[in-house]
């Protein structure tokens, strides 16, 4: 097996938690996914400088093993189409069904950059990151304080440009991943490519360690993954019906009850191409036919997806899956980490 990534990482098994946001990769996964001998990883996207400075004290709470923070990367948004304001009065519709006021009341997303600041100070052993690109001399300056900088890709180009900035790794993300698509040449583009096309001929370009993720539920897409290329593998949708995840019940049990066309691509509900769980909230945006730019039309639609949550009701939450979501198990993280490696070796000699 290659063990280029398990050395770089300091982890036993080249299995990676993808970095969930919205209260999914919790510390409490994250750390038991590291304490399995995997890379265990904060979901931290959405939260505040305060907020991920708690989650890593948990998290070292938990496990004196390592562990990363995911960031997203992002730019001021795209500018609004010219329907935009009638796009927000229908929205503004939407939120007052759910008893909700006619425009956001939450707060822009903190800036990418003072998380940045953050895991620097706190001297996070591995930082993982999507939707963008920072500069050079930014993860120059995390490395040279110990870290790890795992960047993401979902075009051989992407991979390219990204070692050229120096990351120590890349996580090479097909298009039957769930969640947004962590590219960002073309962030919106629906004439994706799937892994097993895409990892080969990223291989082939790049000499860093790469990370396959989009469709890896066990341990035979584990092995697959790195015939073609991979020296590990990161897993979201798994790890997202365990039982230390973060996820709603209603969430849980609509992803372990979903087959093979359960998933849909949407740029919907956030305004960036994400992979989901068709459901009602899907169904009605898509009707509109125009939606605001990420990350504005996540703040509109955020309140809604968060009210189903106390209501419990999935058909308006966020569904995040990947095309595989109909393997997905109840488990304990671990259990699924030696499952994996199990049925890695038992591939491997048969």
């Amino acid at each position: 097996m290659n063990h280029r990534l398990t050395q770089l990482l300091h982890i036993r098994y080249p299995i990676v938690q993808a970095g969930m946001a919205g209260g999914i990769a919790t510390p409490q996964l994250a750390a038991a996914v590291s304490e399995a001998g995997g890379l265990g990883t904060l979901g931290a996207g959405y939260w505040n400088a305060e907020q991920l400075r708690q989650a890593i004290a948990v998290v070292r709470e938990r496990t004196a093993r390592p562990f990363a923070v995911n960031l997203f990367v992002t730019k001021t948004p795209d500018q609004e189409e010219d329907d935009g304001e009638k796009v927000k009065k229908r929205l503004g519709i939407l939120r007052q069904r759910w008893g909700l006021s006619t425009t956001p009341q939450q707060g822009e997303m903190e800036d990418w950059r003072r998380l940045w600041s953050v895991v620097r100070q706190e001297r996070v052993p591995v930082v993982s990151f999507a939707f963008g690109r920072p500069e050079a001399a930014e993860v120059k300056e995390l490395q040279a304080g110990g870290t790890v900088v795992i960047g993401t890709a979902t075009t051989v180009a992407e991979a390219v440009e990204l070692e050229k900035i120096g990351v120590d790794a890349l996580v090479v993300q097909g298009w039957e991943a769930g969640g947004h698509r962590g590219g960002f040449h073309r962030p919106n583009d629906e004439s994706g490519i799937g892994l097993m096309a895409l990892l080969p001929q990223v291989a082939d370009r790049v000499q860093i360690p790469l990370i396959a993720a989009g469709g890896v539920m066990d341990g035979r897409g584990m092995v697959a993954a790195m015939v073609l290329g991979a020296s590990g593998v990161q897993l979201g949708t798994a790890f997202l019906t365990c039982v230390e995840s973060g996820a709603h019940p209603a969430y849980k049990q609509r992803v372990l009850q979903s087959d093979d066309e359960s998933t849909h691509l949407t740029r919907s509900l956030t305004g960036k191409t994400a992979r989901g769980i068709r459901n009602a909230m899907m169904k009605e945006l898509e009707s509109q036919g125009t939606w605001l730019p990420y990350p504005l039309q996540h703040q509109w639609t955020q309140e809604i997806r968060q009210a189903a949550q106390r209501a419990n009701d999935s058909e308006w939450m966020s569904l995040w899956a990947g095309q595989a979501s109909g393997m997905s198990r109840e488990e304990k993280a671990g259990e699924l980490i030696r499952r994996m490696m199990e049925e890695a070796e038992t591939v491997r000699w048969n």
